[in-house]
C-alpha cells in the first residue's frame, strides 16, 4: 500500500466555466478554481516523494480523507473547541470535486490514469491539521 499525507487546505477540481472569446468568436474553456494549480501541484510532490516506482497498473482501490479547517465560530471566546463542533464538513467544496483534483493529481506519478481506480472511499472532515491523507493500494 502507498499511503501519504499531504498538508494544505484541500483545494476542488473538475469544474469548467466557458466564456467567448470576441476576436475570434471561439468559445474558451478553463479551470472554475484558479486556486487548485497550486494544491494539485503539492499533491504531485507528495505523492513523488512517496512512490519511487513505475505508475502503478490494473485496478486500484483509493481512500482519501480531506481535513478541512474549522471556522471560528466553532470555538468558544477562550479559543477552545465547542462540544457541539460537528465533526463532518458538510459545506463547500463537495467531496467529488475535492477527490476528482486529487485524482488528476495523481496520474502518471501513482497510476496511468484515474479510470483505473475501481474502488474508492472519500471522507470529508474538520481538523486542526489540514490536509488530505491518501492511500492507494492495488486490487
Amino acid at each position: 500500500m502507498i499511503e501519504f499525507f499531504v498538508a494544505g487546505i484541500p483545494k476542488p477540481g473538475g469544474s469548467k466555466k466557458g466564456f467567448l472569446n470576441k476576436k475570434t468568436g471561439r468559445v474558451i474553456i478553463v479551470d472554475a478554481c484558479d486556486k487548485n494549480k497550486e494544491w494539485r501541484s503539492i499533491v504531485s510532490l507528495f505523492a513523488f516523494t512517496a512512490y519511487h516506482g513505475e505508475p502503478l497498473q490494473g485496478p486500484l482501490a483509493l481512500s482519501i480523507t480531506f481535513t478541512m479547517p474549522r471556522p471560528k465560530y466553532h470555538y468558544n471566546s477562550k479559543g477552545v473547541l465547542k462540544e457541539s463542533a460537528p465533526v463532518y464538513h458538510t459545506s463547500a467544496p463537495d467531496t467529488t470535486k475535492l477527490l476528482r483534483s486529487a485524482e488528476d493529481s495523481l496520474k502518471g506519478i501513482i497510476w496511468k490514469d484515474d479510470c483505473q481506480v475501481a474502488y474508492q472511499v472519500a471522507w470529508k472532515l474538520y481538523g486542526e491539521k489540514t490536509g488530505a491523507l491518501i492511500k492507494v493500494k492495488p486490487l
